[in-house]
């Protein structure tokens, strides 16, 4: 008997792990797990009180845009401490800033903070609020970049420096107007980031150490789209978007497979590309973009580009591809559905977004969770939706956090929240909140 019931313990404990971790997850990098927007777990609310949400905890930060990060009980967001300088935010403008930057590590249950990583550093940037770049959290290590390209891994145990890296120092990049802000990706035991500098737009690091593996392709500068990695005809691929054009490129070498023209205006090559089964679309502004047919070898076939009413113009919200339907937030707030095959428009709102109007850069980052869509947008308000290729139907808002920066003379939040443990997670310049999104 009592070996029944040793083995009856052993079983109830390892099946209340499993439970656990079914509906647990982790949000270790910019857009999830598998940087894709999709947020997989269960038991999260059909609808949100009249009250909104219950706000777990708010713990004081200050400026930024770079979304959080959570992993392992631990949540990482990165900050800069402004001590003089002019923060008006003008596209055309770049601001002069003494401060100090940060990564902080706050206790994901309660929101205190367990250890700051702080540097100083000079911003001469537009749009000088903070960071751009969401942290990425690999094991004991988490990986976060500047805005003006200090490229740091840090133990996530007390935030001691493992290796650095600065852009404009090893590689002798120039800071893109907006700043560096294209998140590093790390794939296998490499770390993938894109400096800028001459013959060096994106560069392969050890990620343990630091190392340079390899550096590849030349731009005018770093632009501020991350690299993507996609699988297709039995391989990977490391997708690059410099200001100029689209690459594909060997990731264990860096060889160049094939390149295609894409420029958008202002240098603006800001929304990764996605992948739709054996094609791929890039876009950004002004209606600049491409769906291209992949090929096992040499250049792609271009399938259809976008016009004024074919495809979208995305500036600052990524893609999500459900099926054979993209869905994305174009140039002036339109909540858009496209038609992978054609490009062609199949609706489009500015209800998720600022409701009735158009507006520069008007944004809402979109989360995929089973069957519905929760988007974040830049007035503060959490929406639960559903996106089907007929129609945008919303089921559910709150508003949970008020817009600090701005954006042409509007108060706005551009930074991506985080989804995991039945919570959501999202800052302006002043503070980060938990919030409860757990059913009842």
């Amino acid at each position: 008997m009592r070996s029944q019931r040793s083995f009856s313990a052993i079983f109830f404990s390892a099946l209340v792990s499993v439970s656990t971790s079914a509906f647990a997850d982790d949000w270790p990098q910019w857009l999830g797990p598998q940087r894709n927007g999709v947020w997989s777990e269960t038991g999260i609310v059909e609808t949100f009180p009249a009250e909104g949400p219950p706000v777990k905890w708010r713990a004081r930060i200050a400026g930024g845009y770079s979304g959080p990060a959570v992993a392992d009980g631990r949540v990482f967001v990165s900050d800069y401490v402004r001590k003089s300088g002019d923060a008006k935010a003008d596209p055309g403008v770049k601001n002069i800033l003494q401060g100090n930057e940060r990564l902080l590590c706050l206790d994901e249950k309660t929101g205190q903070e367990l250890w700051v990583h702080s540097y100083p550093r000079t911003y001469e940037i537009s749009y000088p609020a903070g960071p751009r770049a969401t942290p990425t959290v690999d094991g004991d290590r988490v990986y976060s970049l500047g805005a003006e390209g200090d490229l740091r891994c840090l133990s996530v145990k007390d935030g001691s420096v493992i290796w650095a890296k600065n852009f404009q120092n090893d590689y002798q990049a120039t800071t893109p107007m907006w700043g560096f802000a294209a998140h590093p990706l790390v794939d296998g035991d490499h770390l993938f980031a894109t400096p800028g500098g001459p013959n060096a737009f994106a560069v392969c690091l050890d990620k343990k150490t630091g190392r340079e593996i390899w550096r590849t392709l030349n731009s005018k500068d770093a632009g501020y789209c991350p690299p993507t990695m996609i699988e297709f005809h039995g391989r990977k691929e490391l997708v690059l978007w410099t200001p100029e054009s689209l690459n594909g490129v060997d990731p264990a070498s860096g060889s160049v497979h094939w390149t295609v023209p894409l420029e958008p205006n202002f240098g603006m090559s800001i929304v990764p590309p996605v992948q739709v089964g054996d094609s791929l679309f890039a876009g950004g502004i002004v209606k600049i973009g491409v769906m291209l047919k992949l090929a096992a070898t040499g250049m792609p076939e271009v399938l259809w580009k976008t016009s004024p009413k074919i495809g979208l113009g995305p500036v600052h919200s990524p893609i999500l591809v459900v099926g054979n339907t993209l869905y994305g937030v174009d140039r002036e707030g339109e909540l858009t559905a496209l038609d992978s095959a054609t490009g062609g428009k199949l609706w489009e709102t500015y209800a998720a977004t600022t409701g009735d109007r158009r507006a520069g850069s008007a944004t809402a980052f979109l989360t995929r969770n089973g069957d519905r869509f929760f988007l974040f947008n830049e007035k503060g308000d959490v929406i639960i939706a559903k996106l089907t290729p007929e129609k945008y139907e919303e089921v559910s808002r709150a508003h949970v956090i008020a817009p600090t920066q701005d954006a042409f003379g509007r108060a706005v939040i551009w930074s991506p929240p985080a989804f995991a443990n039945r919570c959501m997670y999202v800052r302006n310049d002043n503070e980060i909140i938990s919030l409860d999104l757990s059913a009842k």
